[in-house]
């Protein structure tokens, strides 16, 4: 990986709003995949959400179950302190699109349906934390600070 791209993924703008958007979709991220990883607050784990997805056409459910909680639990951690904000939220944000797209789309627009409308919510603050970064209070900014700056 070449110095321009590393210093691509680890700067971002100086502002707080990363943060503000960070952290409450970090811990919505991470305990989603801890359901799905540990089941955990609910959930059903590898084996049950395994099973659930296998049975709505994404197969092997297992895999794909494993996939969805990690990029969940371990993008909604990176979110969260700001690591590798970029990737994570990209990862997170093709989660998101994939549930809209398999689970919720026929379902319309609002959640009391199981429609795409919270999924869709993430969706946007992914995508705005791909394009702004980790912002001024994240790793990120102290790794681009610490290794990059001097550029």
């Amino acid at each position: 990986m070449n110095n321009t791209l590393l210093k691509t993924i680890f700067t971002s703008t100086n502002s707080v709003a990363s943060l503000v958007l960070r952290v409450p979709v970090g811990i919505i991220l991470a305990a989603h995949g801890a359901q799905k990883l540990f089941a955990w607050f609910g959930g059903y784990g590898l084996e049950g959400t395994g099973q659930w997805m296998e049975s709505i056409g994404l197969a092997p459910g297992f895999l794909m179950a494993l996939l969805a909680g990690s990029a969940e639990f371990f993008g909604g951690l990176a979110l969260l302190i700001g690591f590798l904000t970029r990737p994570a939220a990209l990862v997170s944000a093709f989660t998101m699109v994939v549930a809209i797209f398999s689970v919720h789309a026929s379902n319309g627009l609002f959640l009391s349906n199981n429609g795409y409308e919270f999924a869709l919510s993430l969706l946007a603050v992914t995508v705005a934390l791909v394009v702004q970064g980790g912002g001024k209070f994240s790793v990120d900014s102290l790794i681009s600070k610490t290794y990059f700056s001097k550029a």
